[in-house]
């Protein structure tokens, strides 16, 4: 695909003012404090696998509502100890899998978790085990459009509250260190880790690679690669509720996160990528409030860095100072 964005230069100073409701932070206090009040435990129980160097553990914590959330929680067998553990967050369709899917952190001595999507695990990759309970309005075939009329109804709102419940229970866990704990994510999960990282302050760091959910108002209508095209296909058919969906989608900005976030971060983009287009990530990276660094792959497409990545990744954490 050819470039079809900003040139890198501009990418580079491209930090938009993006829609954000004045009630942003008490959307989210209240949203997260309410799930928090609903209590409830992490359970982290072991299971039989055939993975001789690691511990397996399915985990299952209360999201938002108090619905029960499901993972796994990997480690290297043979240690108690506490050790630094990076939590992630899954792409577009993808479930939790299956754990000879997600080996690189507890082979190379992390704890690790991955939390499973809820509603999703059914488009590629080993599968997901959480339902979504709650219901929603007329909606495009995927996930984008699920109560878009309403920020409190809306899939992503539900979503994020999960994520940030996920690292309430990660940090409670036998065998992590809270103070070393990283998210992390591609693509969604990149746009659920931007979220996490703007709505806590106790991060060791963040992993952000070609996030979605970031300048809607750009993104929609810019690429026809679908998440995004699910939010324009709608729009095609309800065209008196533009101002209504964008309205809802400002309550999830990656933007508006980013420009509250602290942890040290890492992202990454590629200039061919149809999907999440370069100037919607930049959008959030040049407004990311953290200590930062980005990484452009030019001649990429969404897979961004690829199995190159992960090194990368155990790079950056590797040298991130407790938190």
């Amino acid at each position: 695909m050819p470039r079809f964005d900003l040139s890198l230069d501009e990418l580079r100073v491209y930090a938009p003012q993006v829609r954000e409701p004045q009630d942003f932070d008490a959307f989210w206090a209240e949203g997260v404090a309410a799930a928090r009040a609903l209590g409830g435990a992490p359970v982290a129980r072991r299971v039989d696998s055939p993975l001789v160097g690691v511990a397996v553990h399915e985990l299952t914590f209360p999201g938002f509502g108090g619905d029960p959330i499901r993972g796994w929680y990997l480690r290297p067998a043979g240690t108690d100890a506490p050790l630094a553990t990076v939590v992630e967050f899954i792409g577009y369709g993808g479930g939790r899998g299956l754990p000879h899917e997600r080996l690189p952190w507890p082979v190379a001595g992390y704890a690790y978790v991955v939390m499973d999507t809820r509603g999703q695990g059914s488009a590629w990759g080993g599968g997901g085990v959480t339902d979504d309970p709650h219901g929603a309005g007329p909606a495009v075939p995927g996930f984008t459009t699920r109560g878009i009329e309403d920020p409190d109804g809306y899939y992503y709102r539900r979503v994020f509250i999960d994520a940030v419940r996920c690292v309430d229970a990660v940090r409670h866990l036998d065998g992590v260190d809270p103070a070393r704990l990283v998210v992390a994510g591609i693509s969604q999960g990149g746009g659920i880790a931007l979220a996490v990282a703007g709505l806590r302050d106790d991060l060791a760091g963040a992993l952000v690679d070609v996030p979605f959910c970031c300048h809607f108002e750009r993104a929609v209508g810019l690429t026809e690669a679908d998440p995004y095209a699910e939010i324009a296909r709608y729009l095609a058919v309800h065209r008196d509720r533009v101002d209504l969906v964008f309205d809802t989608l400002s309550y999830m900005d990656g933007v508006s996160f980013a420009a509250r976030a602290s942890a040290p971060a890492l992202f990454s983009t590629a200039l061919l990528d149809p999907i999440c287009p370069p100037s919607t990530v930049f959008a959030a990276y040049n407004r990311y409030a953290g200590r930062k660094d980005i990484t452009v792959y030019p001649f990429n497409d969404h897979e961004g860095g690829g199995a190159r990545r992960w090194p990368v990744h155990e790079e950056f954490v590797r040298g991130l100072p407790a938190r």
